[in-house]
Parts: C-alpha cells; structure tokens; sequence
C-alpha cells in the first residue's frame, strides 16, 4: 500500500520506519544502522545524482529497483528481512523486467515511476 510520499514502501522504508519509531531493541538498532551504512557506503543514492528523483510533483510514486544482476547487494537484504519479520511486518519480494518508466539508472538499480493501471504507452 502506498504511503504519504505515493510509493509503495519496500525493505529498507520499512525498516526504516521501524527505526524511526523507536521499535528496534539495541541489537537490532545495531543491525539496521551498520545495514544501512554499508549500503551508503557500497552503492549509489540516486538523490546524490538527481536530487529531484523523488520529487512526488515530478516524479510521482518514484520507487527504487536493484537490478537482478545486483547479487551483493541483494543478498544483504537478509538482515532487514529477520527485523521485519520480528516485528510482524510482512513483505514479499517482487521482480518485473517492466516495473515503469525509468527516470533514473545506474549499473545496479534504476529508479522508476510506476505505470498506471490505464497507462499502455509501455
């Protein structure tokens, strides 16, 4: 279900959130932190790039895709997965080699807008 900013909340908004909201014990805290600093420090913001990519008004329900050939970062979604799971938030993992018009693409992600239920111009 999409959230204020119109997108869809994945692995890493949802822990996130968790975090944000005081839910972590220590140890868990722990994990996300260091999950998310290695992330930060092993792959490209898209922000970084194009600080609009987000920007509802451009963008609208812009969301964030590794690429299949991504493996290493993949594999390290593990970790948020266990903290969802331990809260009762629960997630599926979705693959589409269409999921919306690209607006931003680098060699292990791309950052699309989601094609409406209407839209065939894909």
């Amino acid at each position: 279900m999409p959230g204020p900013a119109g997108r869809v909340p994945g692995v890493f908004g949802l822990a996130n959130a968790l975090a944000r909201a005081g839910k972590l014990t220590e140890e868990q805290y722990d994990v996300w932190r260091s999950g998310n600093d290695w992330y930060d420090a092993n792959f490209t913001n898209p922000t970084d790039v194009d600080p609009t990519v987000y920007d509802p008004g451009l963008n609208p329900g812009a969301t964030a895709w590794f690429k299949s050939t991504a493996v290493h970062l993949i594999d390290r979604v593990t970790g948020y997965l266990e903290l969802l799971a331990a809260h009762g938030v629960t997630c599926e993992r979705v693959e589409s080699s269409d999921p919306g018009r690209v607006i931003y693409e680098d060699h292990e992600q791309v950052v699309v807008v989601p094609w409406r239920p209407a839209d065939t111009s894909h």
